[in-house]
């Protein structure tokens, strides 16, 4: 491998990506897809998540609140009046601070902090209020505090809304669109054009080719992913963590692009492929839309171990501790898909030779 001539190739796929109608198609239609639905579901211009807040004493969590732009925080009179407002969705969370909190959580004292959920708030307002008071509380007290949230969830429960079914389908579609098919197409057009046999009396490798067109897919499937949960408002509280998340899977969607343009021979067999076999890419999104269906049936799928990770920190605010197996089993997939590129690229190299 040459990493300048995978600069010099590189290059050239993103000078003469535009001109593509594969990238072309792959950038718009999980943009109208995404907006589509984000306006039939009204999330597209949601509100700002709306923290309720009741005051036992003068605690200074109310004022710190308050200065925040990322959340609106309504006081109240009392608990009556806050169980009434989150009941009617006038706030998403609504939080009782007890008398004297702020010395207790000082001193170090557990404080049991007693919360209500407005049972149709979008996960993501959940996550993002959660994760606003845990930080609210570990800046008054310059550490972690011995604090147990106590959520109460008042009015009609919606276990998991439309949007938030929709949208590992849609990060998927977005993921893949351009990381499978730009590569792929890519391999297929050099193939019919008769370069890549071309490439055995010059100094670029088809290796070097196979890595510079896997680099662009992997950009344009990362720049997709990172575009759609922004649309969407579902980065949740660990931003790092998921674009690692979306960078793997990246690297899988470019892997499998690399293996079909290497295997198949036209344009018109790959459409067949994505047809027939898209549920292999977008079955553990199709189950998790439908929670009737025995989830561990999405464990079968590869793609599994990209969604399980992006759903429970967009929109379970999980850490690195509820994500690392899937990410391990992801990175053991990325290595895997490796070893029969090269597999592939060894029998190309024989037959071109």
């Amino acid at each position: 491998m040459s990493l300048k001539h995978v600069g010099i190739l590189l290059s050239n796929e993103l000078w003469h990506g535009p001109k593509n109608v594969i990238l072309i198609w792959a950038i718009v239609m999980p943009l109208i897809i995404s907006f589509v639905f984000s306006l039939i579901f009204g999330t597209l211009f949601s509100e700002t998540p709306k923290l309720g807040l009741v005051d036992e004493d003068n605690s200074q969590l109310v004022i710190m609140s308050e200065q925040l732009s990322s959340v609106i925080t309504k006081e109240y009179n009392n608990v009556t009046e806050i169980k009434q407002a989150v009941e009617n969705g006038a706030v998403d969370v609504g939080m009782i601070i007890p008398a004297n909190f702020d010395n207790l959580v000082i001193q170090g004292k557990e404080i049991e902090i007693k919360t209500f959920i407005w049972g149709e708030s979008l996960a993501k307002n959940r996550t993002i209020l959660g994760a606003t008071i845990i930080n609210l509380v570990r800046e008054l007290v310059g550490q972690e505090a011995p604090v147990t949230i106590e959520p109460i969830t008042l009015g009609d429960e919606v276990n998991i809304p439309w949007n938030d079914r929709l949208l590992p389908l849609i990060v998927l579609m977005a993921m893949f669109l351009g990381g499978l098919f730009l590569p792929a197409t890519s391999l297929i057009n050099e193939k019919e054009k008769k370069t890549l046999e071309a490439l055995v009396v010059t100094p670029v490798s088809i290796g070097d080719v196979f890595i510079a067109k896997g680099l662009v897919g992997i950009i344009l499937s990362l720049v997709m992913g990172i575009i759609i949960l922004i649309i969407n408002q579902a980065f949740g509280a660990e931003p790092a963590l998921l674009i690692m998340v979306l960078a793997l899977g990246a690297v899988m969607a470019a892997e499998i692009g690399l293996l079909c343009g290497a295997v198949l021979k036209n344009i018109t067999t790959l459409f067949a492929v994505w047809k027939s076999g898209g549920i292999l890419l977008f079955g553990p999104a199709i189950i998790y839309m439908f929670p009737q269906i025995p989830q561990w049936i999405a464990k079968i799928f590869p793609t599994y171990y990209i969604l399980q990770p992006i759903i429970t920190i967009s929109q379970g605010g999980g850490d690195w501790a509820s994500i690392a197996t899937s990410v391990f089993v992801l990175i053991g997939l990325d290595v895997i898909l490796i070893g029969v590129i090269m597999i592939t690229l060894k029998k190309m190299r024989q037959f071109a030779v």
